[in-house]
């Protein structure tokens, strides 16, 4: 590695962790810079995954207050987060990559869709079996190519009767780092990662994701709720002309 890649991986990882942190959109900046320094496509999924390990600690610690009294619905979630990671992490060793990128971007675009929807006032009830499935449906492919599936989580979490942006953007937090963090220790066990790379990326995603919750609170609900949407919505199409044309 150079001083430049190293110095690019850097600050590419302090935007990533940031709007990581805040819209689940860190691949955005952390996987073009692992190609930008002539890693191979596959190489720079499973190092991207790694290297979100340090993203998923920084940002947890910073969302600490929007998690306050969500330990029952981490519990409740976490562990079909772990599954899916595991999953998605098998299915990337054992298989090769091709159509799945295809459908990303309906899934991203749907996603960032969702988020533009007002939230919901409070139910009664616990929420049904249907949100573990989904979380370990987002966790598969979080495990398995990654990019934007923090945004799948937050828009999926951002539905829950009562849940504020903030509270949603927190439990989103751990549970895209449960699923980052099987996968990669799946990936640093078996795959072929760029261990030079690591280090400056991994040290920008943990300042950048460690600034992104207390930048979260400072920032109107809904302006921040179109941020990410179209933030989202841009990501689709630039993986939409990838994938397809």
């Amino acid at each position: 590695m150079t001083a430049a890649q190293v110095l690019l991986l850097f600050v590419a990882g302090i935007g990533a962790g940031l709007t990581g942190a805040v819209a689940g959109l860190a691949s955005l900046f952390s996987y073009p810079a692992l190609l930008a320094v002539g890693l191979p496509a596959t190489t720079a999924n499973v190092t991207n995954t790694v290297c979100m390990l340090f993203q998923g600690a920084g940002s947890v610690a910073g969302s600490r207050p929007e998690l306050r009294g969500a330990g029952p619905q981490i519990r409740r979630w976490v562990v079909p987060a772990l599954l899916g990671g595991a999953t998605g992490a098998g299915l990337l060793l054992l298989t090769p990559e091709g159509g799945f990128e295809r459908i990303v971007p309906f899934l991203v675009g749907g996603a960032a869709a969702l988020l533009l929807r007002p939230p919901r006032p409070a139910a009664p009830r616990e929420p049904g079996p249907g949100v573990a499935a989904g979380v370990f449906a987002v966790a598969v492919y979080a495990g398995y190519f990654g990019a934007a599936a923090g945004v799948l989580m937050l828009a999926l979490l951002a539905t829950l009767p009562g849940t504020t942006l903030l509270r949603a953007n927190g439990l989103k937090n751990v549970l895209s780092w449960a699923a980052n963090a099987v996968a990669a220790v799946g990936f640093a066990l078996f795959g072929d990662v760029a261990w030079a790379a690591v280090p400056a990326l991994a040290a920008g995603l943990l300042l950048g994701a460690r600034l992104g919750p207390p930048l979260a609170r400072r920032l109107p609900t809904r302006a921040l709720r179109i941020a990410i949407a179209a933030a989202g919505l841009g990501l689709a199409v630039r993986l939409f002309v990838d994938g397809w044309l």
